[in-house]
């Protein structure tokens, strides 16, 4: 209906009152949602208290099992890392788009399958098929995504369902065929991440890019579409994610922990969404840290192995579940604090004119101006021109008529 779609396309005053033109450079949405800018201190706190988090379990892995830290057991460490990273870094882009990717694990999984099957070939021709899949898969999800507009994360498990009924065929563990082994360049992996997560952390809090990234995420009605730059950057997002997750998994295969076992790979994809959120990404999109993501990951992979040293027989699904949990609280955190905070309008930024009246109430409705009180209604009772007081019920023709008993004689 017509009303339905007033003010749709390009609504001319922000919630505040103020023009959305004089508030373009001072607001992160000043077409939809709420007006002002996220604020950071909250991810700068939490990424404090994760870093006292690693410290403390760095330093019981140490009283533990010291040799963990030394040697090829410290670079089988950052390649663990590295491969975590990939996988956390595949669930956070596309979170940050606001349309969750969580096809990563079964992803990660079906490519250190394919490169323990086919690692003899070489380590170029047995990546570069996988790339090629992994970009077209990656397509097709983000085309179910943008071009039906459906919430990512129902569309990327049909997509791990698909992914999944590859690797049932699998029913026995494969051995790692190929010599590559990325402890070799275990530092330079590590670094790499490393510089990726921290780097892509500053530009997410940059106001345009973060604006521009997280687009997606819906302000209104969730099934509406946001626009054809936010369908473009989201499906970049989750090409990207599906290539970061194959590269993850060819990196778990190769850092020499014994065959590959079949399985689901969701495992995967809850430890990588439950990593990510406890770095400090909103589940809902757009609002994320700098250096969460990294001590996130950094603190679960020495976790894991501080478990294992202690003799504790923990698995993934254990510590994903664990981390999402906790990665659920953060994001209440995150959203909670790291919101804007509710202010008038900018400087410089003329006041809103506000109707006489009852003015705003709960809502936005502004009430209408009363009317002047008129008299539109005729009297009932006869009106006089003189000033003296008439009681209404005595009319002249009273007097005046002759009355019937008279004319009668009676």
């Amino acid at each position: 209906m017509g009303y339905d779609e007033s003010g749709r396309t390009a609504p001319p005053d922000t919630p505040s009152g103020v023009p959305a033109a004089v508030l373009e450079n001072v607001f992160d949405d000043p077409s939809h949602g709420e007006p002002g800018r996220d604020r950071i201190a909250v991810h700068v706190v939490w990424e404090f208290l994760l870093l006292a988090g690693l410290i403390t379990v760095t330093w019981l892995l140490w009283r533990e099992d010291s040799d963990a830290l030394r040697g090829g057991a410290l670079k089988m460490l950052l390649v663990d890392v590295a491969g975590l990273g990939l996988l956390t870094l595949a669930a956070g882009l596309s979170l940050r788009a606001a349309a969750v990717n969580l096809a990563v694990g079964p992803v990660a999984l079906a490519a250190a399958l394919h490169f323990a099957e086919q690692g003899d070939r070489g380590l170029r021709d047995a990546l570069l098929p996988a790339l090629a899949v992994a970009a077209v898969g990656g397509l097709a999800l983000a085309l179910a995504v943008v071009v039906l507009h459906v919430p990512g994360w129902a569309a990327s498990l049909a997509g791990a369902a698909g992914v999944i009924v590859w690797l049932e065929r699998r029913t026995a563990p494969v051995a790692v065929q190929g010599d590559y082994d990325p402890r070799r360049t275990a530092l330079y992996l590590f670094v790499g991440f490393a510089a990726v997560a921290v780097l892509g952390g500053l530009f997410g809090a940059i106001k345009p890019v973060r604006r521009l990234l997280g687009r997606f995420r819906p302000v209104a009605d969730p099934a509406r579409r946001r626009g054809a730059v936010a369908a473009t950057v989201t499906a970049l997002a989750l090409i990207g994610s599906t290539v970061l997750a194959m590269l993850g998994g060819v990196l778990i295969a190769a850092n020499g922990h014994g065959p590959v076992p079949p399985g689901t790979g969701l495992d995967w994809s809850v430890l990588a969404v439950g990593t990510v959120l406890l770095g400090g990404t909103s589940a809902y999109g757009r609002r994320g840290g700098i250096f969460g993501a990294l001590l996130a990951v950094c603190l679960v992979v020495v976790f894991q192995i501080w478990a294992d040293a202690h003799g504790w027989t923990v698995s993934r699904w254990a510590v994903g579940g664990a981390v999402l949990g906790g990665g659920l609280v953060v994001t209440r955190l995150v959203e909670t604090f790291g919101r804007p905070r509710p202010a008038g309008p900018a400087a410089g930024a003329p006041a809103p004119i506000r109707p006489p009246g009852d003015g705003t109430i709960s809502g936005g409705w502004v009430m209408p101006p009363r009317p002047e009180p008129t008299d539109t209604w005729p009297s009932v009772l006869p009106v006089r021109d003189t000033d003296t007081p008439v009681d209404a019920w005595e009319a002249p023709r009273w007097e005046n008529e002759p009355r019937r008993w008279d004319t009668d004689g009676r």
